[in-house]
């Protein structure tokens, strides 16, 4: 059997041991006594979740209060809805033996694999996280600045004076190209072109494709028979780059995240090939769009103030951080690329007073959480001095997560971002153009118009 022979066949298990027909069903839960509702078919609610976050989330809120439940697609499951930051407290402080995200992120498994960050619980999930960790401290996001600064840098080197432009597809350019090379480590321009369009492709996979990995015989037709010829072609392109790192005579000096993985477990326990893999793309479906988006938002609310215009300028030209930082962080408030923090529950607990039993899924919703008035003062409003000086009160901004399974890469995420937003204001004064709102796009929601700039000098 050849190399390509068997990463094929390593996908093809992959594929269909993680599909939501085989990650182990989950028993039938009693929906007497959740909280209230609405009664409409379970696929015009699944259908609302997916597609119509940002009205159905507040509309819920209005009609049925702090907390309410959702019946979603495969079988009517619950999930149940929190809005208040004590809700979330209980939640993000609960047991995780009790509290599985791992359960309630089953539908990537398929693409991201039993070993990814999102999809473990328990102890396999602490000691992911534990081997993980020293990539994403703060020594380690240090060594990341300059090469992220360097690539930021080029970036904006191919903009020009006058010129308009869709500010998401700049920035997911961008981002991908931070995750290549700060991430994976990949510097071969050959490879890199590679894996470029592989990546794109798996980042725009669209909510039908998601859900069409609960019917197996759908893989051999259409979009669905695509997405699964690109996983094969990029878990070829993925594990012969972790195969040569290994063997890198370089490996101990080199400041990627996988030649720092490859090191770490060479000094104690190591990853497989096939774990590195299945958290290589955790990082890069976690890290990618979502950062590219908060930048994309951020630059469009800029651009629509002159003084916040000033300011930022201001901010680049004095290295103030934390100016850039707080648009940043305002940016994930007033646009939350994720609509919700899902667990689901592997024994009965009770929650804002509610008896929940086992089997049910419940989470804050970050839409609701960022922009309730009692959370965050004028919610509607671009305004990062909400974020100087002071973070908001626990469990009122959570882009990240929280408790035990707070994003990892949230580290990395604020210093990227910064050091994205330093480059462009010390090159360029950007004006936004025309109006925006977001758009859902698989998992996450992105600006339709792609937060459309003009950039002058």
């Amino acid at each position: 059997m050849t190399i390509l022979d068997d990463v094929d066949q390593l996908t093809t298990e992959r594929m269909r041991r993680m599909s939501p027909g085989n990650q182990g069903k989950l028993p039938p839960v009693d929906l007497t006594g959740l909280p209230p509702g609405p009664k409409w078919p379970v696929l015009l609610q699944t259908a609302g979740l997916l597609r119509f976050r940002h009205w159905f989330h507040p509309h819920l809120r209005k009609k049925y209060g702090d907390v309410f439940t959702v019946r979603l697609a495969p079988g009517g499951r619950p999930l149940v809805f929190f809005t208040r930051p004590e809700h979330a407290k209980e939640i993000f402080a609960g047991d995780p033996e009790v509290f599985h995200a791992g359960k309630a992120n089953g539908i990537l498994g398929p693409i991201m694999g039993e070993h990814s960050l999102l999809l473990q619980d328990s102890s396999e999930h602490k000691r992911a996280r534990k081997l993980l960790m020293p990539a994403f401290n703060g020594h380690a996001l240090r060594e990341y600045q300059s090469l992220v600064t360097e690539v930021a840098r080029d970036e904006v080197a191919t903009w020009r004076p006058g010129e308009e432009f869709r500010s998401l597809d700049r920035m997911n350019r961008l981002t991908l190209e931070v995750i290549l090379r700060v991430v994976f480590g990949v510097t071969d321009e050959s490879r890199l072109a590679q894996l470029r369009p592989c990546v794109n492709a798996v980042v725009n996979i669209s909510p039908a494709i998601l859900l069409g990995w609960g019917y197996p015989k759908l893989q051999k037709y259409g979009p669905w028979k695509r997405t699964v010829d690109n996983q094969r072609l990029l878990d070829q392109l993925m594990y012969a780059e972790i195969r040569e790192r290994r063997t890198a005579s370089d490996l101990a000096e080199r400041s990627d995240v996988l030649s720092k993985l490859i090191v770490q477990g060479e000094d104690g326990d190591a990853l497989s090939d096939t774990e590195l893999r299945d958290q290589l793309v955790t990082l890069l479906l976690a890290g990618h769009e979502t950062t590219a988006t908060a930048l994309a938002w951020a630059l469009f609310e800029v651009g629509r103030s002159p003084e916040l215009l000033a300011r930022c300028r201001q901010a680049a030209a004095e290295g103030d951080d934390d100016y850039l930082d707080a648009v940043m962080k305002e940016s994930m408030r007033l646009h939350p690329v994720i609509p919700m923090v899902v667990r689901t529950l592997m024994q009965p607990a009770t929650i804002a007073g509610y008896d929940l039993p086992k089997g049910t899924t419940v989470g804050p919703s970050i839409i609701i959480a960022h922009q309730r008035e009692d959370n965050h003062e004028d919610p509607d409003a671009f305004r990062p001095e909400r974020f100087l000086g002071h973070n908001p009160p626990t469990n009122t901004w959570i882009p990240f997560g929280g408790g035990v399974r707070r994003c990892i890469g949230a580290g990395f995420a604020l210093m990227e971002g910064v050091a994205v937003l330093r480059e462009v204001f010390a090159a360029y004064d950007v004006s936004a153009v025309g109006d925006d709102e977001p758009k859902v796009r698989n998992i996450t929601s992105v600006p339709r118009n792609g937060a459309r700039i003009r950039v002058t000098r």
